[in-house]
């Protein structure tokens, strides 16, 4: 794989599908790579502890099976992360935390390539997205005008400038993320969800009015419909913590309810 498929995928106008994964073992990439159902992983980089070259092998695992590669990078550090993931051949990153569009421009120039004074992103050699290593240096920009950006809406403050920042050259998708939206303001999720759900239909109508692509968690097909009457076509299905803890408590409870009464 040579191109960007989330951005060749975007082009198009065609629906997208994608699943989160916290661990960086590549078998697990490989894993959902060989079901042909998903376009590309998210690596929750935000959530799970991993280095450097597990980066290189989640990439190179998702590439293997024609799949793209997203990482979701905390605030403080992102930078560094996402420059650093990219350079390993992620295509897409996913920026958490931003509460002002001064943050959203920051963010965009420290990945867009350091061209004219437009960016901040040079010519290291790194594999990017398969393994092009030494392209020109302006092939080299091209790539990195093509990568992906993506930012969650999950602020309060975030939402009172969503028009804004969805006008900013450069933010490509959008996601909305309750549990950080509710906090900000004061609120438990799981009392808050006629007005957290009211917050993420205003950022998905200014996502669409400014061309950017909503983008929503789901954690099963069902709950696709909801979002897709509302006019979106990308969707991150699942999370490998909450699958895996899902399964462990309901299961586990049977059988240990059997076991006891042996």
């Amino acid at each position: 794989m040579k191109d960007n498929k989330i951005r060749a995928l975007l082009l198009k106008g065609n629906p997208t599908t994608s699943t989160r994964l916290w661990s960086s073992w590549p078998l697990y990439t490989e894993l959902v790579g060989t079901t042909d159902n998903f376009d590309y992983i998210e690596l929750v980089a935000e959530y799970t502890p991993l280095t450097q070259s597990d980066l290189e092998n989640v990439a190179r695992a998702a590439e293997l099976h024609g799949m793209g590669s997203m990482i979701k990078v905390d605030f403080q550090n992102r930078g560094y992360v996402a420059q650093k993931a990219v350079g390993a051949g992620f295509q897409a990153i996913l920026f958490a935390d931003h509460h002002t569009p001064d943050e959203v421009r920051e963010s965009i120039r420290l990945i867009k390539p350091d061209r004219m004074g437009e960016g901040r992103f040079g010519y290291p050699n790194r594999r990017f997205i398969g393994a092009q290593t030494h392209i020109s240096q302006l092939e080299h920009a091209k790539r990195l005008d093509e990568i992906v950006l993506a930012f969650m809406i999950e602020k309060a403050e975030t939402m009172e400038y969503i028009e804004e920042i969805c006008a900013i050259p450069g933010v490509d998708m959008v996601q909305f993320g309750p549990s950080d939206y509710s906090m900000s303001l004061g609120k438990d999720r799981d009392e808050y969800e006629a007005e957290y759900k009211a917050a993420e239909r205003k950022m998905i109508a200014a996502a669409q009015k400014y061309g950017v692509s909503p983008r929503c968690e789901i954690q099963s097909p069902e709950e696709a419909q909801y979002y897709i009457d509302l006019g979106v076509k990308h969707f991150s299905l699942g999370d490998q913590f909450k699958v895996l803890r899902k399964y462990w408590v309901e299961e586990g409870a049977r059988l240990r309810k059997m076991a006891d009464l042996l």
